[in-house]
């Protein structure tokens, strides 16, 4: 009788440093889970700053270009393109603020 405590007593021991074991073991790939993702958010948060950067950069850029356009292009084309650009631009401002919001990295592409 002595014998089979004694017995189950060990094995309940084995038993027990065994899921200690697995908990150990499953304690450090989460810990190394966590790591990983915390890594992946700052990279994540790097590439939409650039991104964001890049985008301001761009749309500087096209406000530049739209203002040189606006300055000389009117005194050589015919009164018909001249009317086809004003709507174009109409139609540019109209769209702009949608874009803005994209480029600027507040929303999701308006054309989706």
């Amino acid at each position: 009788m002595k014998m089979s405590y004694l017995a189950h007593e060990v094995e309940l021991s084995k038993r027990h440093e065994k899921i200690l074991s697995l908990r150990a073991t499953l304690l450090q790939q989460m810990e190394d889970q966590l790591e990983s993702q915390v890594k992946e958010k700052k990279l994540q948060a790097i590439k939409f700053e650039s991104a964001n950067e890049r985008n301001k950069l761009l749309l500087k850029d096209l406000e530049a270009a739209e203002k040189n356009l606006r300055a000389g292009v009117h005194v050589q084309l015919h009164p018909a393109v001249i009317a086809l650009e004003t709507k174009y631009w109409a139609s540019i401002e109209e769209q702009l603020p949608k874009w803005e919001q994209l480029f600027l990295g507040q929303t999701r592409n308006p054309v989706e």
